[in-house]
């Protein structure tokens, strides 16, 4: 758990920013629009990395899902975003980032009440090793093929977040392998 507030950067409709509020004052059944992204991580073997959310998470506890997500914080860059949040939820260091869904935006509502409203540029990274994930941040984690994780989303949609069902439906096959 980090010691600082996380700070989000709050956005308007046509996406330019107009302020910042803690991470965890913003997440409620009110939720602003705000900056965010999702990544998917790849291995060696071209499999991609699918996390279960940790219990105590405050929205959508326990359900499968991209490798993580996260927010950058005001003037941070993506790949830094990235870079901090892979290592602090999945102990990982991730390279070869790429933008693969630039225009990604979502709202999405879980079975408490509290919204995700989010544009939320999605990427996918490379990782050299398995995850040594964060308690607080995942329960389970699992490398499976593309075709098998699009296959499981279709047949089970709700066991998976939303927003990953959202962006295998918008990204073309194949889309998360990394290109050499």
């Amino acid at each position: 758990m980090s010691l600082f507030p996380e700070t989000v950067v709050l956005l308007a409709d046509d996406r330019t920013p107009i302020g910042t509020a803690d991470k965890f004052t913003v997440h409620t059944d009110h939720t602003p629009l705000h900056l965010a992204f999702s990544c998917h991580v790849q291995n060696a073997d071209g499999d991609v990395l699918v996390t279960r959310r940790a219990l105590s998470k405050k929205t959508w506890p326990g359900v499968w899902t991209n490798s993580f997500c996260g927010h950058p914080g005001p003037d941070e860059a993506f790949e830094d975003a990235i870079a901090r949040r892979a290592d602090r939820e999945l102990g990982l260091t991730v390279h070869s980032i790429e933008l693969v869904l630039p225009d990604f935006r979502y709202r999405a509502v879980d079975a408490s009440g509290i919204v995700e409203n989010e544009v939320c540029p999605v990427y996918r990274a490379v990782a050299d090793v398995d995850p040594q994930p964060a308690d607080d941040e995942v329960a389970e984690w699992v490398w499976l093929p593309e075709a098998d994780l699009r296959q499981a989303v279709t047949a089970a949609p709700f066991a998976f977040s939303p927003w990953l069902g959202w962006q295998l439906a918008e990204l073309p096959l194949d889309a998360l392998a990394a290109r050499s």
